[in-house]
This record gives structure tokens, C-alpha cells and sequence, in this order.
């Protein structure tokens, strides 16, 4: 099982990861905090301090085309926001 799936690259947590030294990365649903924190160190050689998550809820679309109503959904997301040690830094560009 694959832990980790890959960065979240946004305006917003890349302002969060300059300033507060916090990185967010999408995750394996199934995967839980501890896997999370182990997963990270291992992958870039931090210490994690803490470990947030949250869930979103897939988001249901529709669109109207020749043979009618086409209805569908996004697939459910798990996000974790990893909060690093003072003075550490993950580089996401490299």
C-alpha cells in the first residue's frame, strides 16, 4: 500500500509551508496518522511533529449533453498536513 500518493501544489500551502513550516500532502485513505509520520521520514528525512488530517467528500456533477443528463462524482480525497521540526524543510520543486 502506497502511503503516500503526492503534494498538494496550491497558493495556499505553499504560503503555509514558507511561513509555518507546515506541508500538505495527499494520502492513501486508509492510511493512518502513524503511517502518515513514518511514511514522511523515511521519504524526506524530517522529524514530523505533529500530524493533521481530513477527508473530503467526493462532489457530485452533472452535465447536460445530446442523450440527456449525465450525472458522475469525483473520487473521495484524504489530505495530511504535516507539521515539521524548527529549522527543517521539505523541498516539494526539486
Amino acid at each position: 500500500m502506497s502511503i503516500l500518493i503526492r503534494p498538494v501544489i496550491s497558493e495556499k500551502a505553499t504560503n503555509t509551508s514558507e511561513v509555518l513550516s507546515q506541508y500538505s500532502f495527499y494520502v492513501n485513505t486508509k492510511a493512518n496518522k502513524l503511517q502518515i509520520k513514518d511514511a514522511i521520514q523515511k521519504a524526506y528525512g524530517v522529524d514530523v511533529v505533529k500530524v493533521s488530517t481530513l477527508i473530503s467528500a467526493p462532489k457530485v456533477k452533472s452535465r447536460y449533453t445530446k442523450t440527456g443528463v449525465q450525472v458522475g462524482k469525483t473520487n473521495k480525497m484524504k489530505k495530511a498536513i504535516i507539521h515539521i521540526a524548527e529549522g527543517q524543510e521539505i523541498d516539494l520543486f526539486s
